[in-house]
């Protein structure tokens, strides 16, 4: 019996021991530590980059005669004349250029910031209208034709954007934009017949009596066009310096208006007439940034 007992008290004390000591032995190890949280995606900071796309759009110009020769000629409906139609057409082509910008993280998931970038491009077209012009002069119908080519152009926009998660970045972007244009207009007469130099009906011009056709008037225009810009689109960082962005943009280089006049061989007064083009397309295009 004073064995059992001896054991049982035996036994009590080691877990009083125990039970006391415990609090000792954990503050002596110290708090269990988690693993460091991965640090959350800053968009923070300037980048520069390089981008390449397609554009496109749709002018429409217009032919407004400057004086009676060419009203007689045209509009006025002298011998049979008809006035040339606005000529619609499409312009397309490729682009490539180069960016630069700054971002400001606001929050966990808001973003301004600001890019300017400048693309080389070849974004052209032509489209011709016909009319009658003094068909008993002229032969057949004539042409009222134009040409543009947007050569670079440049933007410089504000960006608002809305982080989808911490490496995904939603954005609406727009702002100033400039550009490079070159257009060119001609109205071609094909020769009658009964057209010889000088006679013209009396209008004061005449193209010349020995081309099978002629360009009676020819226009040239090289500018530099200012408007405005407006698009979205979406950036990913696939790094912690380096993001890919896809891109939408319509840009608007504003209303131009230039003469063509009269080349062929002058007998009475010199004639023209002004076109007025609107220069502005559409592109999407892809970038790469690097930031820093």
């Amino acid at each position: 019996m004073g064995g059992i007992m001896t054991r049982s008290f035996t036994t009590a004390v080691v877990f009083a021991v125990l039970a006391l000591g415990w609090p000792a032995v954990a503050a002596d190890l110290g708090p269990v530590r988690k693993a460091p949280a991965a640090p959350a995606y800053s968009w923070t900071g300037f980048y520069v980059g390089a981008n390449a796309g397609y554009a496109w759009g749709d002018p429409t110009g217009t032919f407004t005669p400057n004086d009676l020769a060419i009203v007689q000629a045209t509009c006025g409906g002298v011998l049979g004349s008809t006035c040339p139609p606005a000529a619609s057409f499409k312009t397309k082509g490729g682009l490539f250029g180069v960016q630069a910008g700054y971002n400001l993280q606001v929050g966990a998931s808001g973003l301004v910031g600001v890019e300017a970038d400048v693309d080389w491009s070849n974004i052209n077209g032509s489209g011709t209208s016909t009319f009658l012009m003094q068909p008993a002069l002229f032969a057949g119908t004539s042409t009222f034709t134009l040409n543009q080519n947007v050569r670079w152009f440049g933007t410089v926009r504000a960006r608002v954007g809305l982080l989808a998660t911490s490496q995904l970045l939603l954005y609406g972007t727009g702002g100033f934009a400039f550009g490079g244009i070159n257009e060119t207009a001609v109205l071609n007469a094909q020769q009658g017949p009964n057209n010889i130099q000088g006679f013209g009906a009396g209008v004061g011009f005449s193209c010349s009596p020995i081309a099978v056709a002629t360009n009676c008037f020819n226009g040239t225009s090289n500018r530099t066009g200012f408007g405005w810009t407006a698009g979205g689109g979406l950036e990913y960082a696939v790094g912690a310096n380096v993001t890919v962005k896809a891109e939408y943009l319509y840009v608007s280089l504003g209303n131009s208006s230039f003469a063509a006049v009269f080349t062929a061989p002058v007998i009475f007064a010199p004639s023209s007439f002004t076109v007025a083009e609107r220069v502005s397309f559409h592109l999407a295009r892809l970038g790469l940034n690097f930031r820093w």
